[in-house]
């Protein structure tokens, strides 16, 4: 995990930006290709409605459609994978690798899991798994983003944690820095992450300024090709 993070104030500014914006933003950098670093379509935004989220993950993967190898058939029964959640820097989200083929039989996250988790410092959680008990979770303030729901936990159990997993297309290794809403998930790579919220509000202005004149009275073909051609030469 890297020892990396960043200052409160610039976290807080990744909660006010949109995943798309962010995602702009990042390209500018050109520290990876643009077709990378984003979770798939598989995964979804299981509430939609709420503002962004940020934070470092901790990462764990499960199996639900079969009983552990060893010890209970329980989903609370291995509590040490607690230990490194709590060694991953505030604020937490927590991502789970089902390793079932199919993935999602059973959902490791429902209303007494995601209550431990907001207890101990995350603010949400990406899987390519299932989840449950939208309902109860609605009321509380953990996110989740997941590939399907599912009416049962199975025998889902955590069988390993700490290092790096795969979701939706998405290598994530724990510390990594995570940005998500309602359009997915991505990394955002920490050694330009104090950087981005700037580019962020200046791709937001030049954005504005070309949809301004696409609905303004002045509006021709060839300003927006000017004006077009002025953006990039900002950017």
């Amino acid at each position: 995990m890297t020892a990396d993070r960043l200052e409160p104030a610039r976290l807080e500014e990744f909660c006010r930006l949109s995943s798309c914006i962010v995602a702009s933003a990042i390209e500018t950098f050109r520290v990876r290709l643009p077709n990378t670093g984003f979770a798939d379509s598989t995964i979804k935004c299981i509430f939609e409605d709420r503002l962004p989220i940020a934070g470092y993950a901790a990462t764990a993967r499960i199996r639900t459609s079969g009983p552990p190898m060893e010890g209970q058939a329980y989903y609370y029964d291995r509590t040490d994978w607690w230990n490194h959640i709590l060694s991953i820097p505030e604020p937490r989200i927590v991502v789970i690798e089902d390793m079932d083929q199919p993935s999602g039989l059973g959902a490791f996250i429902g209303e007494v899991n995601a209550n431990i988790l907001l207890a101990l410092g995350c603010v949400g959680m990406l899987s390519n798994g299932s989840v449950r008990d939208l309902d109860v979770l609605r009321l509380t303030r953990f996110q989740m983003f997941a590939a399907s729901v599912s009416v049962s936990h199975a025998y889902a159990h955590v069988f390993d944690f700490g290092g790096t997993v795969s979701v939706g297309g998405l290598k994530i290794r724990p510390g990594d820095f995570l940005h998500g809403d309602r359009h997915g998930v991505q990394t955002v790579p920490l050694e330009i992450a104090s950087k981005v919220p700037v580019v962020a509000r200046e791709i937001l202005q030049r954005r504005h300024y070309l949809v301004g004149l696409c609905r303004s009275a002045e509006f021709s073909v060839g300003a927006l090709r000017d004006a077009i051609k002025e953006a990039e030469l900002k950017s």
